[in-house]
């Protein structure tokens, strides 16, 4: 999108690009010493200079848009900035700032279920937020069932009375299937549910979920937001009307994040467009190499007209990352162990977002559509490494691969 001569004039942050807004949002030089970037708070304790002045921002942090700061549980201008940026990135109204994905997901449903209530979750979840589902939040009185992430038309049948939030991640974890959000967004509010939606892997600059129906989104910001994989950082971003009670959760429950990773997150920001377009060319020209190669007998990458969702990704999303995964014939593990430790460039690694590339294999659990036992998932994340450096390495790997294939033959 491109600024009006007025709107720029106007000073419009929505006015502009999503790279001009992502090089600006979430600094204010005037406020800070005129530095370019907004400096690293470390603060538990704000002290008032008297009564009066403590009584009156009392009363102001009673309004949910009220930005100050009155103890180091509640930000600081750091993280402010950070969840400001992001906020408006994404369209909805304010964040959160959490140590972890993973807390911001906890921290999420918690702000919006309690015992006696249901969470409908796509099947293609990230495997340490099924956990929390079947295995956490169900000590706790709040009951979890699961949907095919394909079939949507059967969602409203599995939306019980007490179900209060679905959740989504399109794409889903490991296998990268694409949940038509607007849609169950629409099936949700139609039954007085609200939408939970994990957008960590395209992040906003490839997706904006407040703009498809979406109340609460989620991020491990310590993935792409990040970037350099140095810190460990999640994000809440909610919608004006559920704000209050999602700030109220996960404050009053502890949760917060130190100025340092928020500042990460904040540098992060600034080349998050230029790191997004190479991680996105890189992987789909290593995805079609895969594709090419006679050992691998698929590649699952929304981007892709086989892909299962790829019409709604494409209407709905403006570009792909960097992760996506392959398959291989399923063989003992030490004949795969060959493959993943003739790697030089791809590391084996758990988290993915970073510059270096990655490869892991997915331990998935699905309740529809189960995977093939004959085929062995492979996710990789393609990083900033030149790409021809990355297809040589895994054709490398692929051939001592295929070679200690024959051997068992």
């Amino acid at each position: 999108m491109t600024a009006s001569v007025t709107e720029v004039a106007a000073g419009n942050p929505a006015a502009y690009g999503v790279e001009t807004r992502l090089g600006h949002l979430g600094r204010d030089p005037a406020a800070h010493g005129r530095t370019v970037n907004t400096p690293i708070y470390r603060a538990s304790t704000y002290v008032w200079p008297d009564t009066a002045t403590q009584e009156q921002e009392r009363l102001l942090a009673q309004d949910p848009a009220y930005r100050g700061t009155m103890y180091g549980r509640g930000g600081n201008p750091t993280t402010i900035a950070f969840e400001d940026a992001v906020a408006e990135l994404e369209g909805g109204f304010r964040g959160l700032i959490m140590p972890s994905g993973l807390a911001a997901i906890v921290g999420a449903v918690l702000s919006v279920a309690k015992a006696g209530e249901h969470i409908l979750v796509t099947d293609n979840v990230y495997p340490s937020a099924r956990n929390v589902f079947t295995n956490v939040l169900s000590r706790y009185g709040i009951e979890t069932s699961f949907f095919d992430p394909l079939d949507t038309d059967g969602i409203a049948v599995r939306i019980q009375r007490n179900t209060r939030a679905l959740y989504l991640e399109a794409p889903g974890s490991d296998t990268f299937e694409v949940q038509d959000v607007p849609r169950i967004a629409e099936i949700a509010h139609a039954h007085g549910a609200l939408v939970l939606f994990d957008n960590t892997w395209a992040t906003p600059y490839f997706f904006k979920p407040f703009e498809h129906g979406v109340d609460i989104s989620l991020h491990a910001a310590t993935k792409y937001l990040v970037g350099h994989s140095d810190a460990m950082l999640g994000l809440i971003v909610a919608r004006k009307e559920i704000y209050p009670d999602v700030r109220s959760t996960v404050r009053g429950l502890g949760y917060i994040a130190g100025p340092d990773d928020a500042y990460l997150a904040l540098r992060g920001l600034r080349t998050l467009g230029v790191r997004l377009d190479r991680h996105e060319s890189s992987a789909i020209e290593v995805a079609e190499w895969l594709l090419r190669h006679p050992g691998v007998l698929g590649v699952r990458h929304p981007a892709f007209a086989h892909h299962p969702g790829h019409a709604t990704w494409q209407r709905d999303f403006s570009g792909s990352s960097g992760l996506f995964s392959f398959e291989l014939p399923a063989v003992p593990k030490p004949v795969l162990n060959v493959f993943l430790d003739h790697l030089q460039l791809f590391s084996m690694g758990a988290s993915w977002g970073g510059f270096e590339s990655l490869v892991k294999l997915p331990h998935a659990t699905r309740t529809f559509q189960p995977l093939d036992p004959a085929r062995q998932i492979i996710r990789l994340h393609v990083g900033l490494e030149t790409v021809s450096d990355l297809i040589a390495d895994l054709d490398y790997a692929l051939g001592a691969f295929a070679h200690a294939q024959k051997k068992i033959a």
